[in-house]
C-alpha cells in the first residue's frame, strides 16, 4: 500500500508581505504531475491546507484545482484540519465529495473518521484525527482527566479501539516531543502543546503535520515521519530541501519510507557581504541562485547603512525580501544594538538606552519628556488621545 504523504501547504500565505500563490500553484501542479509517475493508493494531507481560518478566494482556487487534478487521476485524498485550519470551513460539502475519492474529516466530535484500504496483504485502516486541544477531547469526553495535549491525543486515540493485529495509519496534525522546529511555525510557548511519541504505538505509520522542517522524530525509526511543508516559507529553512514522502506499507511490520524532491518555482537565498562587493556582476553571474527569479534575505556588512538600501538592491536582487546589516551598530544587540534588559531600570531608562544604541546619540529634552508622557498614559492603561 503505497501512501504520498504531504502536510502544511498554507495556501495563501504572505512571507515578508510577498504573496506564495503563485509559487504554491507551480509547486502543487508539480505534486499532481508526480503522482503520475508514483501513482499512489492514496494522497495524505496531513493539515494546514490553508493559511488563515478564512481563506482567500485564491487561495481556495488553488486548493480546488489541486483536488479536481488529483480527483481526475482517480487518486484517492485523504484530508485532515490543521491549527492553521477552520475545520467545518475545511470540510464544508465533503459528503458531497465523497464519491470523487476525496475524504475531508470533518472536526472533531468524539468520532475518529476511518477509511480502510485493501491490498494484497490486507485491509490498511487510515484514522483521520484533526488538530485537536484538550479543551476540544474535554467537551466530548467530560469525565476524563486530561490535563495536556498528550493525555487529549490518548484519549482520541482510545476511542478509535486499533486492531493493532492489523496495519494502520494515522494522519494527525501535533506537535510531537523531540520534532526540530523553524521560524515559520506558530507553536505553544514553552512546549505545553507536546504530544509523546508514545500514544502512537498502535500505529504502523504516523503521516504528521505541524512541524515545517522534514523529520522522523526517533532516529532510525521511520515509523513517525514529518513531511515538512512543499516550499520554504521562512529563510530559515533556506538550506533544507523540499519534497514530498512516499510510505509504502507491505505485511504487517515492513515500511519502507524515501523522499521525492522537489524543485520549487522560485528559491529562498540568503547572501551576505559588502554592498559593493554583492552588486558586482561578477558576483551573481554564474551562480546557482537567480537574482531576476529567487527570493532573498540579504545582510550587508558595510560599516554604516546604506541609503535606500532595500530599493538600491533590489535593482540587482529583484525580490529581495528582507534587508539585515551586520556591524558595529548591531554587533552584540542584535536589533536593540547592544541593549542590555534589567528588571531594576525604568521603561524610559531601557528605551533611552536602545535609543542611544540605535542612533548614536543621546534623546533631546523634548524627545524624554514625550517619551515620559507616553509611558506614563500606556502603564495607566489609557490611550493618549482619552
Amino acid at each position: 500500500m503505497k501512501f504520498m504523504h504531504l502536510a502544511d501547504l498554507h495556501l495563501g500565505k504572505r512571507v515578508h508581505e510577498q504573496s506564495m500563490t503563485d509559487d504554491q500553484r507551480y509547486i502543487l501542479d508539480e505534486i499532481c504531475a508526480l503522482t503520475e509517475k508514483e501513482a499512489p493508493d492514496a494522497v495524505i494531507i496531513a493539515g494546514d491546507v490553508y493559511d488563515k481560518g478564512i481563506p482567500s478566494t485564491e487561495a481556495m482556487e488553488i486548493f480546488d484545482d489541486f483536488l479536481v487534478g488529483l480527483s481526475k487521476k482517480k487518486i484517492s485524498v485523504m484530508v485532515i484540519a490543521g491549527n492553521h485550519d477552520s475545520a467545518e470551513r475545511l470540510s464544508f460539502g465533503s459528503r458531497l465529495i465523497e464519491a470523487s475519492g476525496i475524504h475531508i474529516c470533518p472536526a472533531y466530535d468524539g468520532k475518529t473518521v476511518r477509511y480502510t484500504l485493501e491490498d494484497e496483504n490486507g485491509p490498511v485502516n487510515v484514522y483521520l484525527l484533526p488538530f485537536i486541544k484538550p479543551s476540544n477531547v474535554r467537551a466530548v469526553h467530560p469525565d476524563a482527566e486530561i490535563n495536556s495535549y498528550t493525555d487529549a491525543v490518548k484519549v482520541a486515540v482510545s476511542d478509535m479501539n486499533v486492531n493493532a493485529a492489523e496495519r494502520n495509519v494515522l494522519v494527525a496534525h501535533q506537535f510531537v516531543t523531540g520534532a526540530k522546529t523553524c521560524d515559520s511555525e506558530e507553536l505553544t510557548i514553552g512546549g505545553l502543546d507536546n504530544v509523546d511519541a508514545g500514544v502512537f504505538d498502535d500505529f504502523d505509520y504516523v503521516a504528521l503535520g505541524h512541524i515545517h522542517s522534514p523529520q522522523f522524530i526517533e532516529s532510525g525509526n521511520k515509523r513517525i515521519r514529518y513531511c515538512g511543508t512543499p516550499l520554504k516559507y521562512s529563510f530559515s529553512e533556506a538550506r533544507q530541501h523540499k519534497s514530498v514522502t512516499i510510505a509504502e506499507l507491505g505485511k504487517k511490520g515492513e515500511l519502507d519510507v524515501r523522499l521525492v524532491p522537489l524543485t520549487p518555482k522560485r528559491d529562498m537565498v540568503e547572501i551576505k557581504g559588502k554592498y559593493e562587493e554583492i552588486t558586482a556582476r561578477s558576483y551573481y553571474i554564474d551562480r546557482e541562485f537567480d537574482p531576476e527569479r529567487d527570493y532573498f534575505r540579504i545582510t550587508l556588512t558595510d560599516d554604516t547603512d546604506v541609503l535606500n538600501g532595500m530599493e538600491r538592491l533590489r535593482v540587482f536582487y529583484k525580490n529581495l525580501l528582507r534587508l539585515d546589516y551586520e556591524n558595529e551598530r548591531t554587533a552584540g544587540g542584535g536589533e536593540t544594538g547592544g541593549l542590555t534588559v534589567e528588571k531594576t531600570k525604568s521603561p524610559l531608562e531601557l528605551f533611552a538606552e536602545f535609543f542611544a544604541g540605535q542612533y548614536g546619540a543621546e534623546m533631546t529634552n523634548e524627545q524624554a519628556e514625550y517619551m515620559r508622557s507616553l509611558i506614563s498614559n500606556i502603564w495607566e492603561g489609557k490611550d493618549e488621545t482619552d
